[in-house]
């Protein structure tokens, strides 16, 4: 007689990650505001909105899992030239644990330039946001929006992902800005559309031949 034995297979990091990431979306749904990570196909479409080798310094808003903080690091955003802001205790660890070579800086992105004064950055070249703008009330996407800009001055680079056909960012915020579709990410949970935001007659905006989305 033929004996089988069940052997059961070792969760892979993604199920690990899915995991955490659901069980940190039941404890405050609005702050994370996807039932999934992002997928890495998002991840490499969001550096591909930025000039990842000339960028002197790039921050992240909101690592998660860090596939967003892989894809950055992939395309060519040097270590050292990277920061990432994490605001859940737990994602936060996460992030530190896979990437010790980064500064993981856990906290409030609405105090973005107070939470980056101790490491002396006061200037960006690109700001890369994982946060679900959309979800956030009209005062908070504003604060944040305003925080990155005023770190980055006039030519930074402002990324967001959405998976909405609308702007993710709205209302006041979007006063000032000049908005771009860079890519729309059929691979990902759900499908997402990646948008890239400067300051109005900045004069690098027309070299970069993406079609401009009226506002």
């Amino acid at each position: 007689m033929n004996s089988f034995r069940h052997i059961r297979a070792k969760p892979s990091k993604a199920d690990n990650d899915l995991a955490l990431f659901l069980s940190r979306w039941i404890r405050a749904p609005l702050r994370i505001g996807a039932l999934a990570p992002s997928s890495p196909h998002l991840g490499r479409e969001m550096a591909r909105a930025i000039d990842a080798q000339a960028a002197k310094l790039v921050v992240e808003l909101g690592g998660g899992t860090g596939r967003i903080t892989r894809a950055l690091l992939d395309a060519g955003v040097a270590p050292e030239r990277l920061i990432v802001i994490e605001n859940d205790e737990k994602l936060a660890s996460l992030l530190g644990v896979r990437f010790p070579q980064l500064s993981i800086v856990q906290g409030d992105a609405r105090d973005l330039l107070a939470l980056l004064a101790p490491f002396g950055v006061t200037q960006a070249s690109a700001v890369v946001s994982g946060l679900p703008l959309l979800s956030m009330p009209p005062e908070t996407q504003q604060r944040i929006v305003e925080q990155a800009f005023a770190l980055m001055g006039e030519d930074g680079t402002f990324v967001q992902f959405t998976y909405g056909p609308m702007s993710p960012v709205m209302g006041r915020a979007r006063i000032g800005l000049v908005a771009e579709v860079t890519g729309r990410v059929w691979r990902n949970f759900p499908p997402a559309s990646v948008w890239r935001y400067r300051r109005s007659g900045i004069r690098n905006h027309e070299a970069q031949g993406s079609k401009t989305v009226a506002g």
